[in-house]
């Protein structure tokens, strides 16, 4: 960008300059026409008799004369003939020829012949100097059309890299994904070892897994831990306007990585190039299918031992090409889930490191508080921490502000000017309070942390409820407690004020939605083990859409029939829990009228231990992949 700039000054000071060489020429030798009057010898003698001239300058033959009222005019002397001797001839009086200023000037040197030279060569040299700038802009670019062609590849290790270097030891958790690279890089540092086991070096390995869990910090640690020349760059970025740039740019950018080989290619986002080539308009001709193809060339063509490992990232490995994933090209794949309990805590640890902490700060705790949150996330809540303590004007981040930014980082900064109305407080406090008392009430259900009717975000009032721990797969009785859950702000306000409000909607469509997947999905209804419907998911997205469906109307009608059944003893059971603690229900929900929040502690207090029963099995986890296990939080 300083490049440019200074290039735009340069031209401009140039095109400048040429304009000031030609007001100059034009000033000197094109004089603004000025109309002269032209008088004979004879005229001339009667005005100097007159006394109405002032002066008379004398070029060669020309006579130039200047009146008293300021006017010019023009006349000529005889040949050879003195100016005085001419008028004295003419009848000027002597006395008179005194008044009148008399100056020779010398006609002619080098403004004689340089003058008609000038007006011939002036449309010459500005030929010449327009043809110049022209040349010197095409050249540059044709150099700018080149470079064009070429991946914008940044460079990294070998002392390329700026600021503070991230390795292994800075990424917390992911013990196996880093012990999967670390192998990589031993290759790359001891190839010897290998090669005399007969091993071949992976040509591609490919990381997986959601948003903000580590895949270019990984990325970043291997390049400063390999010690060997790193290219990274972006999928999008090979894909441009004009056809045959991007397989260009793949061929420019593993030439050069195998000119420094051994060295890494790292390329983000992988699915912006790499997604599945199915017959389409384009065809094969399509440029993001040519990129491809080039990139499936290059990681696995005829040339062999090229050094050169490629490593990618992406958060929608369903959508690449099988030619990508296959051995020979990314022959590992790496998961990276979202981090447990004892992963968070070391995560927060990293965060915290260089900022001031108190000595109440507890990191399990918070570590407790966050099942769900991915790296990326720790450390937002983390920098709203400092944040937070900042504006109080602390000199320490204190545990207050770190809870305070979790609810911040869910679900947005407190809305104080979002003030509620006496019924709709009370309304808010029921609902949540139906809420907090029925997740008590049930052993399958989560652990109530806190309620609160202080508007976050888009939600009026919400409670907080995590899972004592943390489990990678759930059963039906307790997807079933949590259906009661959700339908337990809208029983309570039915119970109190005898209808409902708009402030259920969001729980209502959760249930709907849980409820159908009970049976469509699960296949935990009457309907039996049967799974309806054919869905495209994006599990690391967090994201499922029904595209097809497989089955016949009576069926449908039976699905619909199971999913009201579901809803339907949800809210009865809901109901009949609130009735039989009706009054523990309206002390709650007053306390929050008065105070706003309920923390974990004196909630307990106001239902008492004896209401929450220890549930009657406790199940083990299976050795599943995890799924994202997000904080449960009911609001209105």
């Amino acid at each position: 960008m300083k490049k440019q700039i200074k290039n735009l000054i340069k031209n401009f000071i140039f095109i400048l300059l040429i304009f000031l060489i030609i007001s100059g020429l034009f000033s000197l030798f094109f004089q603004p026409f000025e109309k002269e009057i032209e008088l004979s010898l004879t005229q001339v003698v009667e005005e100097i008799n007159q006394g109405k001239i002032k002066k008379i300058t004398v070029s060669g033959n020309e006579l130039l004369i200047l009146r008293q009222d300021g006017e010019k005019a023009k006349s000529f002397k005889e040949v050879e003939a003195a100016l005085s001797q001419s008028l004295l001839n003419y009848g000027v009086e002597k006395e008179k020829l005194k008044e009148v200023e008399i100056e020779t000037k010398e006609k002619g040197g080098i403004w004689v012949w340089l003058g008609p030279m000038a007006i011939f060569l002036f449309p010459l040299l500005l030929f010449v100097l327009f043809f110049f700038f022209i040349f010197k802009q095409a050249r540059k670019g044709a150099g700018q059309a080149f470079s064009f062609l070429k991946a914008p590849a940044k460079l990294f290790g070998q002392g390329k890299q700026k600021g503070k270097k991230v390795t292994f030891k800075d990424v917390a958790d992911l013990k196996e994904a880093k012990q999967e690279l670390q192998e990589v890089v031993d290759f790359l540092k001891n190839p010897k070892k290998y090669l005399k086991m007969g091993a071949r070096i992976p040509r591609g390995v490919l990381l997986v897994g959601p948003p903000g869990t580590g895949k270019t910090l990984l990325a970043r640690a291997i390049a400063n831990e390999s010690g060997v020349p790193f290219f990274s760059i972006a999928g999008s970025a090979f894909v441009e306007l004009f056809v045959g740039v991007g397989s260009s740019r793949v061929r420019n950018l593993f030439e050069t990585a195998k000119k420094q080989a051994p060295s890494l290619i790292f390329i983000d986002e992988l699915d912006a190039i790499g997604k599945i080539r199915m017959p389409g308009i384009g065809g094969g001709h399509e440029e993001r299918e040519q990129t491809l193809n080039q990139i499936l060339a290059e990681m696995d063509g005829f040339e062999k031992d090229t050094n050169v490992i490629i490593l990618s990232a992406t958060n929608r490995p369903e959508m690449l090409d099988p030619a990508l994933l296959r051995p020979g090209r990314f022959d590992r794949t790496i998961v990276l889930d979202l981090p447990d309990v004892r992963g968070r805590e070391a995560i927060l640890k990293i965060h915290c490191r260089g900022k001031p902490s108190a000595l109440d700060v507890n990191l399990k705790e918070i570590a407790e508080r966050t099942p769900g949150f991915s790296g990326a996330d720790i450390a937002n809540l983390v920098n709203e921490a400092a944040i937070l303590a900042a504006t109080r004007n602390k000199t320490q981040i204190y545990q207050g502000e770190l809870l305070e930014s979790i609810e911040k980082v869910l679900l947005g900064p407190e809305r104080k000017s979002h003030l509620l109305s006496g019924k709709e407080k009370e309304i808010c406090a029921f609902h949540e309070a139906g809420h907090a008392l029925i997740s008590a009430s049930l052993p399958e259900a989560e652990e109530v942390r806190k309620v609160s009717i202080v508007a976050r975000g888009m939600v009026a009032g919400y409670t907080l409820a995590l899972p004592k721990r943390e489990k990678r797969i759930k059963t039906k009785s307790e997807f079933l407690a949590e259906l009661v859950i959700l339908l337990g702000g809208y029983c309570s306000e039915k119970l109190r004020f005898k209808e409902i409000s708009t402030g259920a909607s969001n729980d209502l469509e959760k249930a709907s939605l849980l409820a159908r997947r009970l049976v469509t999905k699960y296949g935990m209804s009457k309907l039996g083990p049967m799974s309806f419907g054919k869905r495209e998911t994006l599990p690391f997205l967090n994201w499922e859409q029904e595209t097809e469906r497989n089955y016949s109307e009576k069926i449908a009608s039976a699905i619909d029939k199971e999913t009201e059944r579901f809803i339907k003893e949800a809210e009865t059971k809901a109901t009949k829990l609130l009735k039989q603690k009706r009054k523990i229900l309206e002390r709650i929900a007053q306390i929050l009228i008065k105070k706003e929040t309920i923390e974990k502690e004196e909630f307990e207090r106001l239902i008492g231990e004896k209401e929450r029963q220890p549930a009657k099995t406790q199940e083990k986890a299976l050795p599943k992949k995890q799924k994202s296990l997000k904080v449960k939080i009911k609001g209105i």
